[in-house]
């Protein structure tokens, strides 16, 4: 679908401030910045954010010149297939295509759902990331979020002092769904004195434990778990490389490079017979919204990222019972 003459684009950027530090294996995320896009036609108003993706060096600084430089273009009117040649996949793709799939739910006077010929969204369980903090830090983090019913533990490598993370978190939430994500840390060979404990904790999903371009050494252990693909998937054309390596791929939209990439690799990885999850790089309620649409057709949801910054969106997305919905009037148009 094309849009009509004359199509405006307008963007910013601007911080999103963390309540704490948050950190993962190699990286610590502070203040993170984000872009925000809006396009509009004949009155009307389409929305995007994204934040890149900092391990490829997809930074937001980096995409107004992006944006310039595909401005002519994008202003004459575009479709999202036509973005998806334009751009390469990324935030800067991911940011527009939001913003078309917005800007078209409300020419049509529909929302984004029933233009992906999905159902009506119901609200989804999701997990609740805790930083890689001391093992008592995170136990008592696990315990703060007592409404939640899912955890994701980030580790970072460090062998003894991640089983004592998987085993004080478990200890202090004994009843929830419980996963692990390495972020690239481990080695096969560091791995091997974990894999045991996450059997006895539970866990049930060991995220991305080896680094991008070692995807073949996941055939050299014996995971206790479902395993899933985070960077070593990074879009649709990577897809297949992790076929037969792991269980589940994780889409994010800000690697990808949009809501319609993404229903493509869902779509694709049912097909190969890889489960689908999806994830997310910070954000706000605007970032969560086109990925809590995906998330309608996903085995696992990481969609939390709002929680963790004093600086949200209103409106904005909405956590209770340890789920998360999307109000209509946040992004995506309304039900027709």
């Amino acid at each position: 679908m094309s849009l009509p003459l004359p199509l405006s684009l307008d963007y910013r950027l601007h911080d999103l401030t963390l309540a704490k530090p948050f950190h993962i294996s190699g990286y610590t995320f502070r203040d993170v910045p984000v872009l925000d896009v809006s396009l509009r036609a004949g009155g009307l108003l389409g929305r995007g954010e994204a934040a890149g993706v900092y391990y490829s060096g997809d930074l937001p600084a980096n995409m107004p010149a992006q944006l310039e430089a595909a401005r002519p273009h994008i202003e004459a009117g575009l479709s999202r297939q036509a973005l998806r040649e334009l751009l390469p996949a990324g935030g800067a793709r991911n940011a527009l295509d939001c913003a078309l799939w917005d800007l078209e739910a409300r020419r049509a006077g529909c929302a984004v759902w029933q233009l992906a010929g999905l159902r009506r969204p119901q609200p989804l369980l999701t997990t609740m990331t805790l930083s890689a903090d001391a093992p008592a830090e995170m136990a008592a983090g696990a315990q703060r979020f007592a409404g939640a019913r899912a955890l994701k533990l980030k580790l970072t490598g460090e062998t003894e002092l991640d089983i004592e993370r998987v085993r004080a978190v478990r200890a202090a939430r004994p009843e929830v769904w419980l996963s692990v994500d390495a972020n690239q840390g481990f080695t096969p060979a560091t791995i091997e004195r974990l894999l045991p404990v996450l059997a006895d904790c539970r866990v049930m999903v060991l995220e991305q434990p080896f680094s991008r371009g070692r995807e073949q050494d996941m055939k050299l252990i014996d995971a206790p778990c479902e395993t899933a693909a985070d960077e070593s998937c990074l879009s649709l054309a990577e897809l297949e490389r992790i076929a037969g390596l792991f269980d589940i791929v994780n889409i994010k939209l800000d690697k990808c490079g949009g809501l319609t990439e993404g229903l493509m690799i869902a779509e694709r990885a049912r097909a190969l017979g890889i489960k689908v999850m999806v994830g997310c790089m910070p954000g706000t309620g605007l970032a969560m919204a086109p990925a809590f649409v995906l998330g309608q057709l996903c085995d696992v949801v990481d969609l939390d990222a709002p929680l963790a910054i004093s600086n949200d969106c209103r409106p904005t997305v909405r956590y209770e019972d340890g789920r998360i919905d999307s109000p209509a009037e946040l992004w995506g148009g309304q039900a027709a």
